[in-house]
């Protein structure tokens, strides 16, 4: 499992698009895995035949470990019996030695070109030199490979001493993360990781067989009940299936995590003031109309949120000040003088918030193209990490779903964001008189810190004031 940045440690792995036998190239996409901030699709870096998928869709991969096997070898070699050796769920070790050996013997029969490693599409070339521990099981499956028995490394014991209490144990933050979740103390595990490491499979040992003696008893109770004359009435039995069927447990992972991780971390770090405003968007709502049959803009996506967008840069414009992010650690006020515009997106993982870079100097025309590509790629699950980092300021359409309004929560690291509620149909005083207008209403959010009640007022309601009377588009820009 690669490396893919942003400081990310697993990745769930969603779907092989290989199966063992297969041929795969060097660039070729093998399987999308969901990180905690979007689906990405996973190219292999060798040429070769694919021995074994050690890990089936749906499982979560700490980043690091080996996840496919490929012989790299000459076409007319007989393959290594990678699956016969062992289940990869069983002894993971012996297939991630057996890989690493038949990487290492590639590299040595045929010289990687200089200048060039194997690494993942769209990430660049790996130049880490971090010098990482020599490992037991990739040693003995190179010199296994090669038909002798000379260690290549260290060798380091079959199983690792358990630490003394004076030693951190190692383990990788998700490792830790699980071991205080189910109550473990890694230093009471036994360590059966390359260097020592404590394992997923460690840490669920440790709280299975702490587990065991408190189940013993009641499982004795059972046997004795199992034995007795006469069972229970299948009365009595029957709520407890009843309760089992009443109740589905979804594991939160990937996306959903990483965005309720987010919104805690905002709620309760940036203090949220929101402010709402009412208004008459008939004149807006004619104006999409005429855009829609304007010839020169003919293929071009025109809806209601083109020209909600538009409004907000334009009142970014009259109010920059709004456009900035809070640096804790140097306690100071950071000013852009760019917009990053975030538009929040529902996807079959979640909530994601993709954003349309340096979205001030686009024209009408270039905002439409940007946002039905950040739709439509978001949609498909296909929105990379770097879509949805540098935001500075965000809008959330909620009206699609035919709700008023609402207190939208800030995406993290933004000053505002702007949530845009249901276009209806309302009396409305007009001229005077009262008429049926279209009627909406926006509330946005916005980070005290960064922004007081007098600029968000502001910034609010120019907001307002384009989409009340649209040839502000072009007088106010």
């Amino acid at each position: 499992m690669p490396d893919v940045g942003e400081g990310l440690t697993e990745a769930e792995i969603l779907k092989w698009y290989v199966q063992p036998g297969d041929t795969v190239t060097d660039g070729q996409v093998v399987c999308e895995v969901e990180t905690a901030k979007a689906a990405v699709e996973l190219p292999i870096p060798f040429d070769g035949t694919v021995h074994a998928l050690l890990f089936e869709e749906g499982t979560t991969v700490d980043v690091g470990q080996v996840i496919i096997s490929v012989r790299t070898g000459p076409a007319g070699e007989e393959a290594a019996p990678v699956q016969e050796a062992a289940p990869a769920v069983a002894a993971p070790a012996v297939v991630a030695a057996a890989v690493v050996a038949a990487a290492a013997l590639a590299a040595a029969e045929e010289p990687a070109p200089e200048g060039r490693q194997p690494v993942l599409v769209g990430y660049g070339v790996s130049t880490a030199s971090t010098k990482r521990r020599p490992r037991k099981a990739a040693a003995a499956g190179a010199a296994a490979q090669n038909g002798t028995a000379t260690p290549v490394a260290p060798e380091l014991p079959a199983v690792p001493a358990q630490p003394n209490g004076t030693e951190r144990p190692l383990a990788k933050p998700p490792v830790r993360k699980l071991a205080k979740d189910l109550g473990i103390d890694l230093a009471a595990v036994v360590p059966t990781g390359d260097g020592g490491v404590v394992t997923r499979e460690d840490v669920h040992a440790a709280a299975a067989a702490a587990i065991t003696p408190q189940a013993a008893a009641p499982a004795q109770a059972t046997v004795a009940a199992a034995t007795a004359p006469a069972p229970a009435p299948a009365s009595v039995q029957a709520p407890a299936a009843e309760t089992a069927a009443r109740e589905t447990r979804i594991p939160v992972k990937g996306v959903r995590k990483v965005t309720a991780q987010a919104m805690v971390g905002s709620a309760f770090t940036a203090p949220h003031v929101t402010e709402f405003i009412t208004f008459d968007v008939t004149r807006t709502m004619k104006l999409v109309q005429e855009l829609k049959e304007d010839p020169d803009l003919a293929g071009l996506r025109i809806n209601p949120l083109l020209l909600i967008a538009k409004a907000v840069l334009v009142a970014i414009r009259r109010n920059p000040d709004v456009n900035a992010s809070w640096d804790e650690a140097a306690q100071e006020i950071v000013l852009k003088h760019y917009v990053n515009l975030g538009i929040a997106a529902a996807t079959p993982r979640g909530l994601i918030v993709p954003n349309i870079k340096d979205a001030h100097a686009k024209t009408l025309g270039e905002l439409s193209t940007a946002l039905s590509g950040l739709v439509a790629t978001a949609r498909d699950g296909k929105t990379s990490p770097a879509d949805m980092q540098q935001g500075t300021i965000t809008i959330t359409n909620v009206g699609v779903f035919g709700v008023d309004t609402g207190t939208p929560i800030l995406n993290p690291g933004e000053s505002a964001i702007l949530a845009v509620g249901a276009i209806k149909l309302q009396p409305w005083v007009h001229k005077g008189k009262v008429k049926p207008r279209q009627v909406t209403t926006l509330a946005l959010s916005f980070d005290h810190r960064l922004i007081d009640g007098e600029l968000g007022s502001r910034f609010l309601a120019d907001i307002a004031a384009v989409l009340e009377h649209p040839r502000r588009l072009i007088t106010w820009s």
